[in-house]
């Protein structure tokens, strides 16, 4: 039973090329809005605080910080709405679930950044 679940979960989501990213991440998400018949797409800059379930429900959360407030918008991978998602820093975090940063602005809620050519910044 669950491997015609899991088939015709396969046969409806949609296939994305999204580039692989974690938590700790900055990315950029281009989401697209639809306004009356209009579209734009509006780009959204982060942190990766989570990444949830995986393949059809797999959603991530991205923290930013607007005019000091604190921000947060969950995404899921498989939206058809997201047009493209750009990584900017790929950081180094110990943990999966950033939840620590809510608490913390400025300099404490910064993130180790991944140099190119080492492991370790």
């Amino acid at each position: 039973m669950s491997l015609l679940l899991d088939y015709v979960k396969q046969q409806l989501v949609p296939v994305t090329n999204h580039p692989t990213f974690r938590a700790g991440d900055t990315v950029t998400v281009s989401y697209k809005i639809k306004e009356g018949d209009k579209e734009r797409v509006q780009q959204y800059t982060g942190v990766v605080i989570q990444r949830k379930n995986e393949r059809a429900t797999a959603t991530f959360t991205v923290r930013k910080m607007s005019n000091g407030i604190g921000v947060e918008r969950i995404f899921p991978v498989a939206s058809p709405f997201i047009d493209k998602i750009e990584v900017a820093k790929a950081g180094i975090v110990r943990r999966a679930k950033l939840f620590y940063l809510r608490e913390r602005t400025g300099k404490s809620a910064r993130i180790r950044e991944k140099l190119a050519g080492n492991d370790q910044a």
